[in-house]
């Protein structure tokens, strides 16, 4: 009995104190999987099963504590606080059978460090004490970042840490060349917009009452870098790019060209680097900078676009990446260790008719830090069976991704709060 209390002891002191997850070993006996993966398709070996069913539309992002405990985030909705949902499985059957709701405002990004819960509203980051196995705090929240702008489109903060005690937060911006511009407009130049938004700020993560301030903006010309992670001393951030080609410049782009370009593009990025939004996008049909259109561009001319900084990895156009989360766990293949999932919403903007695209979750490997080959469909069949004309034929939209204690991940999806855990059981005989 002595030796227990020693070792649950350490283990209780240890998420406390950890700036990252506790690592831990995968259970003897996992949970059984849903016949049908709760309706996914997956790669060899792999299975999956529904943790709940639904907690509400407007969920956003999750965290897995070391204990299996899931936190996550929301949206309000009329009468509906926001805040955090805190979802526990007593019985280890791998569902869901206790749900507690603390905080309130518009929430999205959500982290697990040092004891304390982060969450980031649409204007603040903020963070609860929590004590290893309550599954709500006792206590309130501190303001760590107050006054972050947060108003119209793109206004979801997504978090992440580094080593040094530094916390990132993305501030996007509504537009897609500067301002909400009519057809054939012509944008403003600089951007005055990218003095307060499109870009990654930092402040400290320890200190509480900090104010948004120019001063700590970390790296500028991204439009909505919503999905954000720290991974091997690297910032990674992956990018909402323009939509409305087609609308704002019918003469100069098909429907179909909209529907292709410009790609969502992954970042490794560093203090003071400047990626071009506004000014340009990355396309798809010669994967470099090209002017946008706004500026004088027509979808060929590079221009001013060549003194970017170039993204290492891409992806489909629109499929609105919105989490992001490096594996650091061991129960799945080599293959997968030290690569990043990404979470895509799914298109809106493939106009005339074209069926919308994305609504899954990606893999894009990763060997010593650098992209290592294309990216990979990881799990699909969220939007199902029928083809999705408009985002909301859509049946489920992946928005938060997550790594569980035992190397798990989680994915959570927005139309109703639906949470699958991924396993993976290995080939078959």
């Amino acid at each position: 009995m002595k030796r227990f209390r020693i070792l649950a002891t350490a283990f209780l002191c240890a998420w406390a104190v950890s700036p990252t997850p506790v690592r831990a070993q995968r259970p003897a006996a996992a949970p059984a999987c849903d016949p049908d993966n709760g309706g996914l398709t997956l790669p060899a070996g792999f299975c999956a099963l529904v943790v709940t069913e639904g907690t509400g539309e407007g969920a956003r992002h999750l965290v897995v504590a070391p204990n299996g405990d899931i936190f996550m985030s929301r949206r309000p909705l009329g009468t509906r606080p926001g805040g955090i949902v805190a979802l526990r499985d007593t019985n280890g059957d791998g569902k869901a059978d206790v749900t507690e709701v603390f905080g309130n405002g518009n929430t999205t990004g959500i982290a697990l460090r040092n004891g304390y819960l982060y969450y980031a509203t649409t204007k603040s980051i903020e963070r609860v004490k929590m004590t290893p196995g309550e599954l709500k705090p006792a206590g309130p929240a501190e303001i760590i970042v107050g006054g972050l702008p947060g108003t119209g489109g793109h206004a979801d903060k997504g978090i992440t840490f580094d080593e040094r005690g530094n916390v990132y937060v993305n501030v996007g911006l509504p537009s897609n060349a500067c301002a909400d511009l009519a057809p054939h407009a012509v944008a403003p130049d600089p951007c005055p917009l990218l003095e307060d938004g499109g870009g990654i700020w930092r402040f400290k993560a320890d200190v509480v009452g900090q104010q948004y301030s120019r001063a700590a903006r970390y790296a500028t010309g991204m439009r909505q870098p919503l999905a954000i992670a720290w991974h091997n001393q690297t910032l990674y951030v992956v990018m909402n790019s323009r939509d409305s080609l087609d609308k704002f410049f019918p003469e100069k782009f098909t429907a179909q060209e909209n529907a292709d370009r410009p790609l969502e593009p992954l970042f490794d990025v560093k203090e003071g680097d400047v990626y071009g939004w506004p000014y340009c996008w990355l396309d798809a049909q010669t994967n470099t900078m090209v002017l946008a259109p706004e500026y004088g561009g027509d979808g060929k001319v590079v221009g001013r676009c060549a003194q970017y900084k170039m993204p290492v990895a891409s992806f489909p156009a629109h499929w609105a990446p919105v989490g992001l989360v490096p594996y650091t766990g061991t129960q799945f293949p080599q293959k997968y260790q030290g690569g990043l999932f990404v979470a895509f919403h799914g298109s809106h903007d493939r106009n005339s008719g074209l069926a919308q695209t994305g609504f899954n979750v990606v893999f894009q490997p990763l060997a010593k830090g650098k992209v290592s080959g294309p990216y990979e469909v990881f799990a699909d069949g969220f939007k199902g069976a029928k083809p999705v004309i408009t985002r909301n034929d859509a049946v489920a939209k992946p928005n938060g991704v997550a790594q569980g204690p035992d190397g798990s991940i989680y994915v959570v999806e927005s139309n109703k709060g639906k949470i699958w855990r991924i396993l993976y059981k290995g080939a078959s005989k």
